[in-house]
């Protein structure tokens, strides 16, 4: 049983046939499936590569689908996805890391955790001592 892919609406897309050498910055969801190389870069955007796509480029980005193959380093906020017949050849950073069965990854991953502040109570927190405990009869 395979689960369904993590995919919003798609505004942007680069087809097999394309050719892109330089910075990609984009915002919402792109899909790619052509040659990428250099840099792509969003702030909560989602990244889909596309099966036939070839990308050798450093990746920061919110989420991440990759079902083709990807050359560089994988920053992403939130998760990183990679399905058959994707392929992750680099390092790859981010808070929730899946790669299903028949999906590729060489190199290193580190997961980023959540930082929740510890609240400290309004009202000091007074605790009994032994001797102020009830005493069973």
């Amino acid at each position: 049983m395979q689960k369904e892919k993590n995919i919003g609406s798609i505004s942007t897309f680069l087809g097999a046939d394309s050719r892109i050498e330089g910075t990609i910055e984009f915002q919402g969801t792109i899909r790619l499936d052509g040659r990428v190389k250099g840099k792509i870069f969003s702030n909560g955007g989602t990244l889909i590569i596309g099966e036939k796509a070839v990308i050798q480029a450093d990746i920061r980005v919110s989420s991440i689908v990759v079902m083709g193959e990807v050359s560089g380093t994988i920053d992403a906020k939130k998760r990183v996805e990679v399905y058959p017949p994707g392929r992750v050849n680099g390092d790859i950073e981010a808070g929730v890391i899946s790669i299903e069965p028949g999906g590729v990854f060489t190199g290193n991953c580190s997961m980023k955790t959540k930082t929740v502040p510890i609240k400290k109570p309004a009202v000091p927190v007074k605790y009994p001592s032994v001797s102020e405990l009830p005493k069973d009869q």
